[in-house]
């Protein structure tokens, strides 16, 4: 019998392989291409103080509840489990420093960025990916208007702007809400664990969570609008693009934290 090397599994997966790294490549392609586009027209493109305050209502006020709700129950979930034993061992002077550190470095910023990719960042990857398929791109075009300079600039500025005040407001909610949890699951006082939360924080912590909110809020609205204006192929390439800034903002904040964690704290 014949045996055809297309048909074989060992041909598919390699072709699959394939695929998805040339997916990533040009993904990666369209991304700084569109990212250097942005940066090359950003100082001599004029847009509205009235849009970028619209976008950022968008990015700091919708999107706050939702980044409030997530960071604040996963600071209670780990400070119900953690606050108990360290009680028990001696440790309950300990808690709020551990609960801080553990917001401020890294919970207040992951969650609060994946609050914000779950419903802005694909809110805006199909907003554009819906004006790219229906053709409005092409009409801003005809009109001589960058789309990119259109488009981007205001939901770049609102979203790089807006970041870190969301990520703060949402890291006190969470160390508070770690308190309530450690009083209820091992009556540590609220006072204990107040005084210790300033044993282990100092401004570099603050400051780093500062920078590494900036470099989120660029990374997902740009990443987000740029699988957006790369849509094509009707209501099935709106989709396909909102999955694709999706994937690739959360996999790029995970990239930078992992970066801003080895240069400040290894």
């Amino acid at each position: 019998m014949k045996i055809y090397y297309k048909d074989t599994y060992t041909y598919k997966l390699f072709e699959l392989l394939a695929g998805q790294v040339d997916n990533f490549i040009s993904t990666l392609g369209e991304i700084v291409s569109y990212g250097l586009e942005f940066l090359k027209g950003f100082k001599s493109y004029n847009t509205s103080f009235s849009e970028i305050m619209t976008q950022c209502s968008r990015f700091g006020v919708s999107s706050l509840p939702i980044t409030l709700s997530i960071v604040g129950m996963t600071s209670i979930i780990i400070s119900m489990q953690v606050a108990g034993e360290m009680v028990k061992q001696g440790g309950g002077n300990f808690v709020g420093m551990l609960m801080a550190i553990l917001t401020i470095r890294e919970e207040g910023a992951i969650m609060s960025g994946f609050a914000i990719i779950s419903m802005i960042g694909s809110s805006l990857a199909s907003e554009i990916a819906t004006m790219k398929v229906t053709e409005q791109i092409d009409a801003i075009k005809v009109l001589k208007v960058n789309p990119v300079h259109y488009l981007f600039t205001p939901r770049i500025i609102a979203g790089t702007l807006m970041m870190p005040l969301v990520v703060i407001i949402a890291s006190l909610f969470g160390i508070i809400g770690g308190a309530l949890a450690s009083n209820i699951a091992s009556e540590l006082s609220f006072k204990a664990y107040f005084d210790s939360v300033w044993f282990g924080l100092s401004m570099r912590d603050l400051n780093v969570c500062i920078l590494k909110s900036l470099s989120f809020g660029f990374a997902i609205s740009l990443i987000s609008c740029c699988c957006g204006m790369s849509a094509k192929d009707g209501a099935k390439g709106v989709g396909l693009a909102t999955t694709k800034a999706v994937v690739w903002s959360f996999v790029a904040i995970v990239i930078i934290d992992f970066i801003y964690a080895a240069a400040f704290f290894y």
